[in-house]
């Protein structure tokens, strides 16, 4: 069975959920591979509030774990606390060449994340292109904004208009899936 890592912040983890166990993204794109006949371990590796900083201090750890495929979702908590572009960029790009040198054989996913439209701040210009600019240089397999057609939503969120609820995960999941899938086929 193969083993995936999701490596990322609350979005990963299932911040707020009633049941993260079922509910999370993690979770769901599990089932969906059971149903789909491609069945996966999966290491839910998301913890609420994790900015790139504080991930890169915990990769090695996890690193260590077999993992055929490794999910990436992280930079929303440096986005929203100011955390300047260029570090932001840096440090996603030092996680992404950890994990290829631990797992040169392992799929990876980025999961990009943008500002909500309502920041109009002018340094919300540095962060729109970092994710892109990583996904076409590192060749991995990428959806743009994670949060797509979800952020804002007050039926698929919880009340702080961030953070998805359990309807919100399933339409996200639904998203996620088409790429999750195609890598699922290609890894070994």
């Amino acid at each position: 069975m193969k083993q995936v890592l999701f490596f990322g912040d609350s979005l990963t983890a299932g911040y707020g959920l009633g049941s993260p166990q079922t509910q999370s993204l993690p979770a769901l794109l599990s089932e969906r591979a059971i149903s789909d006949g491609n069945a996966f371990h999966f290491i839910n590796a998301g913890i609420s509030g994790d900015t790139t900083a504080s991930a890169l201090i915990r990769l090695p750890k996890l690193l260590q774990l077999p993992s055929d495929i490794i999910v990436v979702a992280l930079g929303a908590n440096d986005m929203l606390r100011g955390y300047p572009a260029d570090t932001l960029a840096t440090n996603l790009e030092n996680v992404i060449q950890l994990i290829k040198k631990a797992h040169p054989q392992s799929g990876i996913l980025l999961l990009g994340m943008e500002l909500p439209k309502w920041i109009t701040a002018k340094e919300a210009d540095a962060y729109r292109n970092i994710y892109a600019n990583l996904a076409k240089h590192q060749q991995l397999s990428f959806l743009p904004f994670l949060l797509e057609g979800v952020i804002g939503d007050m039926r698929l969120n919880l009340p702080d208009r961030v953070h998805p609820n359990a309807k919100g995960y399933q339409l996200i999941a639904h998203r996620v899936w088409p790429l999750l899938k195609k890598l699922l086929d290609t890894v070994a």
